[in-house]
């Protein structure tokens, strides 16, 4: 007599996490519309004034992405495949925290520009709530009921040893920006600020924590999100790179090393997205 086995009650995501990825996905767009569409005017419609307007466009590239990261994680129904959506973004919004309030004098908190004005603020509501509420959610989440569901697509070997090798890039060059910006600056394609500096460096380094936990998730299922959301950030960047190619220092090496960085990351996003496609068909 054949023995049935109960499965794993699976964890789903909380309602309340997925409220906040909802929310957080028309933020980030709101935002990242500004600094990728409205990039040479961000002194009238942005928290802060960024030159040159590449910065603004990368940044602004990071926010558009994030919009599919949140979003479509939202729509997922287990943590698993929503999880891409934490630790990262988690680790974003606090550096993003902390570079508002070291360089605080360069917002727009008294601008003549009611945009600008009210865009100052609301950045720093939102980076002060953010976190918080992410931290709290994130521990809920954690404490659910079920477990994950066993990886049915795993991610080829060669595409873990990839996305290590961005990952630690992007970790190396975030923590670098981060911690010493105006050291750092110079090994930069184009000029910064240290906001703009610390800035970038915040992004990096969310995208390396996310590359990290990536290469632990190792399941295609898991990472649909965040592989979209990948695939159009080096899609963005591309575009932006093409669009201000004119900030661009093109005479150092680290240049042509971004450009072919980016095309890497999009290209890996991308084989990732057209291989669950491939496993979706195939199952």
């Amino acid at each position: 007599m054949a023995t049935h086995v109960q499965e794993p009650e699976i964890r789903l995501l909380r309602p309340g996490l997925r409220r906040l990825l909802y929310v957080a996905s028309v933020l980030v767009l709101i935002v990242g519309v500004q600094l990728y569409v409205l990039a040479d005017h961000t002194n009238r419609v942005f928290a802060w004034t960024i030159h040159p307007g590449l910065t603004a466009a990368f940044l602004g590239a990071g926010y558009l992405a994030a919009f599919f990261l949140e979003f479509l994680s939202a729509r997922e129904r287990t943590w698993a495949r929503a999880r891409m959506a934490g630790p990262g973004v988690l680790a974003f919004t606090v550096l993003t925290l902390a570079t508002t309030l070291i360089h605080r004098d360069r917002f727009h908190f008294h601008s003549p520009h009611a945009v600008a004005l009210l865009s100052a603020w609301a950045w720093l509501a939102i980076y002060i709530c953010v976190p918080v509420l992410m931290t709290v959610l994130l521990i809920g989440q954690a404490r659910a009921r079920g477990a994950d569901p066993r990886r049915r697509a795993p991610i080829p070997t060669w595409s873990v040893a990839l996305i290590g090798a961005q990952g630690a890039v992007m970790l190396g060059l975030g923590a670098a920006l981060f911690i010493a910006p105006k050291a750092t600056a110079p090994i930069w394609p184009w000029a910064l600020t240290p906001l703009t500096g610390r800035a970038v460096g915040a992004w990096l380094l969310g995208l390396g924590i996310g590359a990290v936990q990536a290469m632990l998730e190792r399941d295609l299922e898991r990472l649909r999100p965040a592989a979209v959301a990948y695939a159009l950030f080096g899609g963005f960047e591309l575009i932006a790179l093409a669009r201000y190619g004119g900030d661009v220092a093109w005479g150092r090496p680290a240049s042509w090393l971004y450009l072919a960085f980016l095309t890497s990351v999009f290209g890996i996003a991308t084989a990732g997205w057209v291989l669950r496609g491939r496993h979706v068909t195939a199952s």
